[in-house]
């Protein structure tokens, strides 16, 4: 029984059913010739996607920097609440975790404000680098494709993306016609884990005279407190609530043992589109909206948080009161994009512009504690030029606009007005075996920061980054790339100005308005290898930045552990790798043998100390400290090493999966930090799929996931001491294409 969960409705059933039935007429004429028809929906060559993330057309086979592409029946698999989990199984990529309605993408051990999330090319809009409890704004279950960018793509998306980037392709704007008038996919879905309940439906059309084309999606889904294995706050976190006087029998209260309070999530998506598409282009506009509302695990204002008054002017005593924290965030999105084809010396000129208000309120049991709301603006134009020189290239601008404000007592960070504007050229080669890639982009940034409320004057950036990379293909089967870059970032406005108590983390966080330009020098080292049914790639990397912008703990505990935003010099070394067998292909089936796994290790390159002096905040006056920060030792948070295995079988219309993935415990720790232990996540899937006579097909499918039941903890979350991840859960669903 799950207590506490969102309320059990599906508003959308009635239109899933229609449209999941749109197809049932033919499905008995299937059911008498599925023995001889052959499979129409054959799974996706994931090295034959084209990359949409970057101007210059090619697939990730092709181009000379890591990508990793889902889509298909994989991407159908990897599907989960938060963008951050559905990517995490891809060698290199990890998820924060901040209860399930929070995820963020971890790249190479990289995240918040050095990863880009993307909208097929355009920032989602969200707050979600501004707090680790702000949610991504884009629906995966929506989602065409995904892209995730390995190793810096400021050349393409500036400073933001210095880690990396994933890129959600929707497809709520078409640039084509569809291959039929109508045609569309289905899905309703359940879990019990979390008794979810999830229903989406999109649809793409075209009119009779084929130049009209439009899209229309929505998504419903409704989930309860989620299952756990044993306890929700770990045996560390549990010995210092002992040490620190608290009562034992708190483990045996109801909810505690078996459910994890508070991780209930609902969320609403949809979007309709249209576009009027021609022989040399296409021109179209489109809206969207996001809604969820979902619980912080592990959080209320009050006593449980260990948090005294000191950051309110000693007038707190209601917060001991005050219940569960929960988040309703809303957004609204609308965008015009277009094409040109064959413009004199261009190829193709490619334009979005998309304007996003977005509300963020976090409820404080009834009581409104923050309120965040950011307006943001972004457009992009890409011309791909014919070859210069020999050279196939792209000129690019992307110019965005944020204006964010936070309202509340507990408003950590001030309200400011950024803008960024950036130009790139992005070019590309072949000398015989030889494929080169150069680029560059110059970026100007700047916030403008209510000069009554902030710690610090307004401040602007100038950030140059430059790319090299070359892929040697020795033999039609076996290639290499290497991959030099030189990227910089600017600090970010809650990097720079955050002043007080940070609930979300129930810490204290004080930035630092003097902060310069992080630069980052990285070189790569990549192999690819394919020989009939074997395949194989890895590469190793490492990357020295200069003036590396992080949250360090001070070890002061004044209100909650004081963090402050500083910088210094590091490193990051890692590797990844993943092979795959085909090793049968038979009366059987089709039996296939995937293995991967990836290491990353972040730590500060300097050695000795450093002082620092720390003011923290408590109304009218502050508490001021010096404490001496090391220069050397491991960052924190960082991803943990991983290996992992899967079989997958196809034989006529099923399909089956089994894989397990072991996280290894991760004691390079940072000073004050913890060590996580590590843990084995076990997941299988089946699914029967058929093809209909007209065309398109039902599938019936199962997933497990955690299938030991183990007891999980993410090292990269705040919350991994008060929030283990899922236990047990099996979800079952139907799937339908026409």
């Amino acid at each position: 029984m799950h207590s506490n969960s969102l309320p059990r409705r599906l508003p959308l059933s009635l239109a899933l059913a229609a449209a999941l039935m749109a197809g049932s007429p033919q499905l008995l004429a299937a059911t008498d010739s599925a023995t001889a028809q052959d499979h129409d929906h054959e799974a996706v060559d994931l090295n034959a996607v084209e990359v949409r993330a970057t101007p210059l057309a090619g697939t990730a086979e092709d181009l000379t920097r890591p990508v990793e592409i889902l889509a298909g029946d994989k991407l159908d698999e990897a599907k989960a609440n938060s963008l951050g989990e559905t990517v995490s199984k891809l060698p290199g990529v990890q998820s924060t975790y901040f209860g399930p309605g929070v995820g963020r993408p971890i790249v190479r051990g990289f995240d918040g404000a050095r990863v880009q999330v993307l909208s097929d090319g355009l920032g989602a809009g969200d707050v979600s680098t501004v707090s680790v409890d702000h949610a991504v704004s884009i629906e995966p279950f929506l989602a065409n494709q995904i892209e995730v960018l390995k190793g810096p793509a400021t050349l393409l998306y500036g400073s933001g993306a210095i880690g990396g980037a994933v890129n959600v392709i929707d497809g709520r704007i078409p640039e084509a016609a569809t291959a039929r008038p109508l045609e569309g996919r289905a899905e309703l879905r359940a879990g019990t884990v979390n008794d979810e309940k999830t229903g989406m439906v999109r649809l793409d059309g075209t009119s009779a005279g084929g130049n009209l084309v439009f899209h229309f999606d929505a998504l419903h889904r409704e989930t309860g407190d989620y299952d756990i294995p044993g306890f929700a706050e770990s045996e560390h976190a549990h010995e210092d609530d002992h040490d620190d006087g608290h009562d034992d029998d708190g483990h045996e209260e109801e909810g505690v043992r078996g459910t994890l309070a508070n991780s209930a999530v609902r969320t609403d998506a949809g979007a309709l589109g249209v576009s009027w598409v021609g022989e040399r282009g296409f021109l179209g506009v489109g809206v969207s909206l996001f809604n969820t509302r979902y619980g912080v695990p592990g959080h209320s204002h009050g006593e449980e948080d260990g948090h005294d008054d000191h950051g309110h002017d000693h007038d707190d005593e209601e917060h001991e009161e005050e219940g569960p924290v929960r988040i309703v965030m809303d957004q609204r999105r609308a965008e015009l994009r277009g094409g040109l084809n064959d413009i004199g010396p261009f190829v193709s000129l490619r334009g979005k512009l998309a304007h996003t208000d977005y509300t963020h309120t976090e409820y404080e049991g009834e009581e409104v504690g923050t309120v965040f709301d950011n307006d943001s603006t972004e457009a992009r134009l890409e011309l791909v030029h014919r070859p210069v020189l020999g050279w196939d290239g792209a000129i690019g601008l992307q110019w965005a606009d944020r204006d964010f404000r936070a309202i509340g007592e507990e408003a950590f960070v001030p309200a400011s007005k950024s803008r960024d504007t950036g130009l790139f050229w992005i070019g590309q080669r072949e000398f015989g075996d030889l494929k080169f890639e150069l680029g560059a982009r110059h970026d100007r940034n700047s916030i403008d920061i209510d000069a009554a409320t902030a710690i610090g004057p307004d401040r602007d950036f100038d950030t140059t980054s430059l790319s090299a990379s070359m892929r040697w293909n020795i033999s039609p089967d076996f290639h290499l790339s290497f991959g030099l870059d030189r990227a910089q970032r600017a600090p970010t406005a809650e990097e720079l100005y955050s002043n007080g108590l940070h609930v979300a983390t129930a810490s204290v966080e004080l930035g630092n308005p003097d902060l310069d330009v992080e630069t980052a020098n990285r070189a790569e080292l990549g192999l690819h290898w394919h020989a009939g049914p074997f395949k194989l790639g890895a590469s190793v990397y490492h990357a020295r930045f200069d003036d590396f912008v992080y949250l360090a703990d001070t070890g002061i505990d004044d209100g909650g552990p004081v963090r402050v935003w500083t910088q210094d010099d590091a490193r990051f070394n890692g590797a990844e790798a993943e092979a795959s067998w085909n090793f049968a292909d038979n009366a059987s089936g089709s039996w296939d043998l995937r293995v991967f796994g990836d290491v990353v290790r972040g730590e500060l390159s300097g050695s000795g100390t450093r002082a620092v002096d720390v003011s923290v905040p408590h109304g009218d006056h502050t508490h001021d400290y010096t404490v001496d920060l090391a220069r050397g030792g491991n960052l924190p948070r960082i991803a943990p090493s991983r290996v992992g295995g899967e079989l997958r079988w196809a034989m006529g219309a099923w399909r089956a999966s089994i894989g397990a993935t072991r996280y290894a415990e991760q004691d390079d720790v940072a000073e004050h930090e913890e060590p996580t232990p590590g843990y084995t996540l076990v997941d299988a899937h089946v699914a029967w799929h058929l093809d209909t006579a007209s065309g398109g097909a039902w599938e019936v499918f199962v997933d497990g996931s955690n299938l030991l039941d183990e007891e999980a903890r993410a090292h990269t979350s705040f919350l991994k001491d008060l929030a283990p991840l899922p236990g047990r859960g099996v979800a079952f669903g139907v799937r339908a294409f026409f």
